[in-house]
């Protein structure tokens, strides 16, 4: 079952009187909705108590919990003291999905800065391995999942098939499929169902189905230029793309599960409800 949710809550949560993170839950239930990526990305600003109070309320409202690490972590910073600190944001989002009770956190890979990206694929590559096999070495890891992200800007470490081909380096890993990001990075490429299968097909082929099944999903539409993404808009924008549709048949016809949480501008919530309705309209149309 394919499940759908907001990144955030937008100002439509404040509107209708909602105050903080413990309103969520039911908020996300009763709008249809049955997913959840609460955001770190400015770093872990809150106590394991809050955590632990929220995750139940997650788990009783039958919402899928995924979080997002601070958008800082650089496998690829060739500076060790700050590679160490790459991993300290690892294992405090180990604790914080501890305390949420929730099994997977969306990171961003890397960034080229000064190296080539040979050599920042290379040590990124590296890293991972050493990483999350001494994690996995540690016993820490158990039921949970790492999901590197697909990246919309050309200096960035996270085309698809990087993304895809770092996952095969432990059983823990899983791709965060950013279309949006896919789409800015490759200059508006995602316009028809075989663009989305070009990309599901090598994950199917590099990692698996059941990897493939479980991966994590990021939708919105994105501006972009020649460098790639410039900023996220909110689905009803006509001039960038990527639509929906295309995805959902192909979501569909592969029999996939994937969790697809919308990044749109403001209007999350909304949004990922009408990504709900396209893909519940062509599943019944299916049957």
């Amino acid at each position: 079952m394919v499940l759908f949710g907001p990144s955030g809550c937008g100002e439509e949560f404040y509107d209708e009187g909602n105050k903080g993170l413990l309103d969520v839950p039911s908020w996300i239930k009763n709008k249809g909705l049955d997913a959840y990526e609460y955001s770190f990305g400015h770093g872990y600003q809150m106590s394991s108590e809050l955590a632990e109070k929220a995750g139940i309320l997650f788990k009783e409202n039958d919402i899928k919990l995924s979080l997002h690490a601070p958008f800082y972590i650089n496998f690829a910073n060739p500076n060790d003291e700050m590679y160490q600190k790459t991993r300290g944001y690892i294992y405090t989002g180990i604790k914080f999905m501890r305390a949420f009770d929730c099994d997977r956190i969306v990171f961003h890979p890397a960034s080229e800065g000064k190296l080539t990206r040979e050599e920042a694929l290379r040590l990124t590559t590296n890293r991972f391995a050493e990483t999350f096999d001494k994690l996995e070495e540690e016993k820490l890891i158990d039921g949970l999942f790492f999901c590197p992200e697909t990246m919309g800007k050309t200096k960035q470490i996270g085309t698809y098939k990087e993304v895809i081909d770092l996952c095969t380096l432990n059983a823990h890993l899983i791709p965060t499929f950013d279309f949006g990001h896919i789409n800015a990075l490759e200059q508006g490429s995602l316009k028809t169902k075989d663009d989305f299968k070009r990309i599901l097909d090598y994950s199917l082929k590099t990692i698996g189905y059941e990897k493939t099944n479980i991966c994590h999903i990021h939708f919105s539409k994105i501006q972009f230029g020649p460098m790639g993404e410039i900023r996220h808009l909110n689905y009803d924008d006509i001039t960038y793309g990527p639509e929906f549709d295309g995805l959902a048949e192909v979501l569909i016809e592969y029999n996939l599960s994937p969790r697809v949480i919308c990044e749109s501008m403001s209007t999350m919530p909304k949004d990922a409800q009408i990504m709900k309705k396209i893909y519940q309209n062509l599943l019944d149309k299916n049957k």
